[in-house]
């Protein structure tokens, strides 16, 4: 897609897995406060979807690549004009236990979740910085404040990310370019229905879906990508979302080896791998090869299947409105 220089005064933000789930609810909120929007996603089709529905621009970009990152922050500052806004949302979920998950997990997690915000900051950094304004944040997770089980690649890539942006927010200080480490903890985005699942797909999907889904467990997502943006653009360092981010983050500060002792009582109630499989390790092995949230939902038998999709509901009904399907 080739466009003119935009001669717009509006601002220009940059979302990063922006097409789908809160990526495309943030946009939404960029547009809605006079932002020029240029989103992004790893398929141009589902990210053009995307940016139609909602009024903003489409690029397709490989957060992983480091040539497509820089090739992505040129081509949007010289169609729409100069990024004083980016965040960062793009993310992959695999759902498992340690022993399925192999090391290719870890590189797509972290290449997309710590690598990804890395390079996306180094590139829209020097024009930022040579205007002296400019406002980044990462969308981090209470996963990457407390260890939860079954979710290691993430977890591992979520802690890099908050350590990245707190670090970035400091060396920042007094340039009028800020970065924000957004921590959320579950949300109702969707996001249990393209997630990745290994082990016993079912079951994983089963607890992970529900966890992700109930009103107790999980924070409103428009609500929650409101708090984001007021965060980013006020410059704050860190902001964390809901009750039981607050909760878990001070008691985990307090005493962080009890945390690990109850995260290791968590692992032993959560689905076990099936008898006999080995250490997923280098290669691939039947449980560790990923299924997407609606297949490993398939695998549910029928009562079972009954009961978490009554759990789900608010979740399948935001993955229909955030475009996760």
């Amino acid at each position: 897609m080739t466009i003119s220089p935009s001669t717009s005064t509006q601002p220009v933000a940059l979302v990063a897995g922006g097409s789908r789930g809160l990526g495309l609810i943030i946009v939404r909120e960029l547009i809605s406060r006079g932002y020029r929007v240029a989103l992004c996603g790893r398929t141009l089709e589902t990210a053009q979807e995307a940016a139609r529905e909602v009024g903003a621009t489409a690029y397709r970009c490989d957060v992983q690549d480091r040539d497509d990152v820089f090739d992505l922050v040129r081509r949007v500052e010289e169609e729409l004009g100069p990024v004083e806004v980016l965040i960062h949302v793009a993310g992959i979920i695999q759902v498992g236990p340690a022993e399925t998950m192999t090391l290719d997990h870890f590189d797509d997690a972290i290449g997309t979740m710590l690598t990804g915000p890395v390079q996306l900051a180094w590139a829209v950094l020097p024009g930022m910085r040579a205007r002296g304004h400019g406002r980044i944040g990462v969308v981090t997770s209470i996963g990457g404040k407390v260890a939860a089980p079954h979710l290691l690649p993430y977890v591992a890539a979520k802690f890099g990310a908050v350590g990245f942006t707190e670090g970035l927010a400091a060396e920042l200080a007094g340039t009028g370019v800020t970065a924000t480490a957004l921590v959320p903890g579950l949300m109702r985005t969707g996001s249990h229905e393209g997630a990745l699942f290994t082990g016993d797909h079912g079951a994983e999907f089963a607890w992970f879906g529900t966890a992700a889904s109930l009103p107790l467990l999980s924070m409103d997502a428009e609500r929650a990508a409101r708090h984001m943006v007021d965060g980013v653009l006020e410059g704050k360092p860190v902001v964390q979302l809901s009750l039981m981010t607050h909760l878990a983050t001070r008691f985990h500060g307090l005493s962080p080896t009890l945390t690990v002792h109850l995260m290791g009582i968590m692992n032993r109630l959560l689905p076990s791998s099936p008898a006999g499989m080995p250490f997923a390790g280098t290669a691939d092995t039947p449980t560790s090869v990923p299924v997407p949230g609606r297949e490993a939902a398939r695998q549910l038998s029928a009562g079972a299947s009954s009961a978490v999709r009554t759990l789900t509901t608010l979740g399948r009904r935001a993955a229909a409105r955030f475009n996760q399907r």
